[in-house]
């Protein structure tokens, strides 16, 4: 069954009391946000709220164009972030990455469908663009057993029918990550199937005004929430008792406190876990005069994505030598790559003109050297120069994207690493550091 959103929605934006970002102050409503905690901390900040319809007219209206552009009839998205940035509409994200039961197509004149769960088909209510939600999108094994085909039939058919009337005599469809009998009815339908994490990853890599304000609150939640972690981690260690676990779990409450939504990752760790980088966090119970270093990962207020990394020295005694030499090249490291950041810089010269990090750390450097943060991590990626791959990304900055700037400093065989990055805003004429949370000032050698 078909309904249209736009003639029965239950939440109507356009009436009653509005909270700073335009949406409707009402404790009732489907349309998840921020918290009333959250709310006060920014105002208390000064910052700036989003007017997130303006945010979701944006994000419409670009994507559209990159569409348009590239004489495409529509986009077909079953991730759920790039289906998250077209509608600003959430079910069961996690749940989703796994078994894709929602698909959204974007049509070339901007018609949007989604399917959705067929017992939430509300859940995009709040947003008008949104103008038809329909059901059965879900082509996984575990739901469909043995006739996921017919199941991929049926939605292909859709599609094309859908295409024919609003992008009628063009049968060229962009899909970002389709399941594999979804992908074969696709091209049954006589559709010719075109690369649509090219267009979603490129379209959401410059924000606009309204996602900037969004970022900059999303920042400060997580900041605030990084504190409180920190707070914990100095009060506690010391009695035998808290370990990694209990740290990390400080950083999904608060986050969850103000609104956040989920963090990608389990990258804390303690000590000599910290080398090699990657353990995940679990039980050590960390010992006093260690390291903690972590990398946030997460996704907070508004759905946006905060990825800093800070590393902590806990203890009254006064960290090793090498520690603080290390710590000291890690921030030099991002801070130095930071500076070559300016809009019309290609990609490639930042991978030449990086500095380099001394030769004991190499073998243990971090993935790459920046990476682009929005929904979550994004394109672009900066590579090193012994990883960069020629002409994957010949691209230039441009005002409005966001780039992650990193640093993983240890030996290998060593017993500890220090993990740093900032999350940073290409501006009209250079560059702003979104991150404020300070450097551990002992690990820096300013004690």
């Amino acid at each position: 069954m078909n309904t249209l959103y736009r003639d029965t929605r239950k939440i109507d934006p356009t009436r009653g009391p509005r909270r700073g970002d335009n949406t409707p102050d009402n404790p009732d409503r489907i349309e998840i946000g921020p918290t009333r905690l959250a709310y006060a901390e920014w105002a208390a900040a000064g910052l700036e709220l989003p007017d997130l319809q303006a945010m979701r007219q944006h994000r419409w209206s670009r994507l559209t164009e990159a569409v348009v552009a590239r004489d495409y009839a529509g986009i077909l998205l079953f991730d759920p972030l790039n289906i998250r940035y077209a509608t600003d509409s959430t079910n069961m994200q996690l749940w989703n990455t796994h078994n894709p039961f929602r698909a959204l197509l974007l049509c070339a004149d901007g018609h949007m469908v989604l399917w959705d769960y067929k017992n939430a088909p509300f859940l995009s209510s709040f947003n008008p663009l949104v103008a038809e939600v329909r059901s059965g999108a879900d082509l996984f094994y575990f739901d469909r057993g043995d006739k996921v085909d017919v199941a991929a039939d049926v939605f292909a058919r859709e599609v094309a029918e859908i295409l024919a009337e609003h992008s009628p005599g063009n049968r060229r469809l962009a899909v970002d990550k389709v399941m594999l009998h979804g992908l074969r009815a696709l091209e049954a339908q006589g559709l010719t199937i075109m690369e649509g994490e090219e267009v979603t990853e490129k379209t959401r890599a410059v924000k606009g005004p309204d996602e900037i304000r969004a970022m900059r609150c999303a920042v400060h939640a997580c900041e605030a929430a990084v504190r409180a972690m920190e707070d914990f981690a100095r009060a506690t260690i010391g009695a035998g008792t808290t370990c990694e676990d209990d740290i990390w779990a400080v950083l999904h409450a608060e986050n969850i406190r103000r609104g956040g939504e989920w963090i990608e990752t389990r990258l804390l760790a303690s000590g000599p876990r910290t080398n090699p980088w990657f353990q995940e966090c679990g039980p050590r119970v960390v010992q006093p005069n260690e390291i903690v270093a972590f990398d946030t990962d997460l996704i907070g207020s508004y759905g946006i994505c905060v990825d800093i990394s800070r590393t902590w020295w806990i203890g009254d005694a006064a960290p090793r030598p090498d520690m603080v030499a290390a710590m000291q090249h890690a921030h030099e490291h991002v801070m130095a790559n930071m500076e070559m950041l300016r809009p019309g810089v290609m990609i490639p010269e930042l991978t030449a003109g990086c500095h380099r990090l001394n030769e004991k750390y190499q073998a243990q450097k971090y993935g790459c050297m920046m990476h682009g943060v929005g929904l979550c991590d994004e394109w672009p990626l900066v590579a090193y120069p012994d990883m960069a791959v020629p002409g994957a990304f010949d691209y230039v900055l441009e005002p409005g994207m966001v780039l992650c700037v990193e640093a993983l400093v240890g030996e290998v065989g060593g017993d500890f690493s220090i993990k740093l990055e900032d999350q940073v805003l290409i501006t009209e004429t250079g560059y702003e550091n979104l991150t404020r949370y300070p450097f551990d000032q002992v690990l820096m050698g300013r004690r």
